[in-house]
């Protein structure tokens, strides 16, 4: 497959995944043996493509090699997203600094604005100079500046931090995460250029889940697929949707179940419950849900008490096929943070970028496979993978029971969206009942471990409702029901 990743850090980070995925598959994945990884990537006589040397690009493919073992590199045992301290040392340091398009002019603007007298004029360049032991970053001096010459620094990683978890420390200047802050939302993973900050796998759990069931004799092994499948694959030629569905099959796994089909029950319960409470945020998305736990405290009280869809058909599963081990796969990092609070209905969450690594271990070619259907949900229920998703299914099912009641939501694209929204409500300043909180950018389809970003992903979700057997919610949740 070409052009299969967006970027060269997940196609590293894929094959550190795919030698892990292989040894754990032919029950090999000894501490020995996970050692010899990164030399088996990187051979003796290999030219370093991004390091000083060789050794370096091991050692930091050594600490890949062990967060995809389900390990750690830092923070707590518990910790999702995580900092390789040997890989951070790229990026220049943050902060306010002054470019070479600085003139010396004669107003001194940015030195009159400077409360702290950290800027002078050097002599023989006439041009700003900064004290950084005086420099307070207030940024004055930059607002000041007619050239704009000077700027503030900020890395890709604090930048993509909106709940301001991610900081860098002064003296080693390597990212630190706060994890009384973090909410696993993986933006900083994505933004990282240099692929310093990782999330931890469980792609060993589901390998030996798999391979313990004994060609699903002893137990079934449900892939529970988000809807922002059938926005991965659609730039690679020759693979199909229902060709990837043929693929999961192929890995060992009993079936491939729709998570939008929880999103169909998902919709149906909230509309009821947003009707009973007049005020919901929604429980979709875990990273918005962390966020009103961490941030908005006073909150908490107002999402919903629902399921995510995940955790919905997880339930559903776990209740047709007592026994049954269900994995989510998505794009989304924050899932892994809300299997703690549902373990009883997922047994392990792997990303699209995991999912892609056991395609490779098992050497699985899926523009070569037969097709095989998924059809499970409802167009509404695939839509929640989009911004504006989960509102428009809850309208459809007051519609659709015939409820006077209206949703009035207040659509939130990405973290920003949803703080300011929050914000309001808090303050009581919000007209709208129903908060739709998507931490990611354009919803799930934004999510940081998907394959790709392409312009056209939202319209791929629209056009792939579209092709969903059931038109209704009431429609597709009509078997569920049965079990709830």
């Amino acid at each position: 497959m070409t052009n299969l990743f967006e970027t060269d850090v997940q196609a590293i980070k894929n094959k550190a995944l795919q030698h892990v995925a292989r040894l754990a598959y032919n029950d090999e994945l000894t501490p020995a043996n996970a050692l010899k990884i990164p030399a088996k990537i990187i051979p003796d006589g290999t030219k370093p493509t991004m390091r000083c040397c060789i050794y370096k690009e091991r050692a930091i493919l050594g600490e890949r090699v062990q967060v995809a073992t389900g390990g750690n590199v830092s923070g707590s045992a518990e910790a999702i997203v995580q900092v390789m301290p040997i890989a951070c040392d790229e990026c220049p340091a943050d902060g306010i600094k002054v470019t070479e398009t600085c003139r010396g002019c004669l107003a001194h603007r940015c030195l009159n604005a400077c409360p702290k007298n950290a800027i002078y004029f050097d002599e023989k360049s006439r041009h700003a100079v900064i004290d950084k032991t005086k420099c307070i970053d207030c940024g004055r001096c930059a607002a000041a500046c007619s050239y704009n010459a000077i700027v503030r620094h900020v890395r890709p990683c604090v930048r993509a931090c909106t709940p301001g978890a991610l900081s860098i420390d002064r003296e080693t200047q390597k990212a630190v995460i706060n994890e009384d802050k973090c909410i696993s939302c993986g933006h900083c993973v994505y933004q990282c250029p240099f692929g310093a900050i990782v999330d931890k796998s469980f792609i060993t759990d589901v390998i030996r889940m798999i391979r313990e069931s004994e060609n699903n004799t002893k137990y079934h092994v449900y892939a529970i697929i988000a809807p922002a499948i059938a926005a991965q694959y659609d730039h690679v030629q020759g693979v199909t949707l229902e060709k990837v569905v043929t693929g999961i099959n192929l890995l060992g796994f009993h079936t491939a179940i729709e998570a939008a089909w929880g999103a169909d029950m998902v919709a149906y319960l909230e509309s009821q419950e947003l009707m009973e409470k007049g005020f919901l945020t929604s429980s979709c998305c875990p990273a918005f849900v962390n966020y009103i736990h961490k941030s908005f405290p006073k909150m908490v009280q107002h999402v919903s008490h629902n399921l995510s869809p995940m955790a919905q058909i997880g339930k559903s599963l776990k209740k047709m096929d007592p026994g049954c081990k269900t994995v989510f796969v998505g794009p989304c990092i924050a899932k892994k943070t809300e299997l703690d609070r549902v373990r009883d209905y997922i047994d392990s969450v792997i990303t699209f970028e995991e999912l892609q690594a056991l395609f490779a271990a098992k050497d699985i070619d899926l523009a070569s496979l037969e097709p095989t259907k998924l059809d499970n949900a409802s167009y509404f229920g695939r839509i929640f993978a989009r911004t504006g998703g989960v509102s428009e299914a809850v309208a459809q099912a007051y519609k659709e029971r015939g409820d006077e009641f209206a949703a009035n939501p207040a659509v939130c694209n990405g973290i920003a969206e949803c703080r300011t929204a929050l914000m309001r409500a808090q303050a009581g300043k919000l007209p709208n009942n129903f908060i739709e909180g998507m931490c990611c950018e354009n919803g799930c389809i934004g999510g940081p471990a998907c394959l790709n970003h392409l312009p056209k992903d939202t319209a791929e979700i629209t056009k792939y409702g579209k092709t969903a057997a059931e038109q209704t919610i009431l429609g597709a949740i009509s078997p569920l029901r049965e079990y709830e």
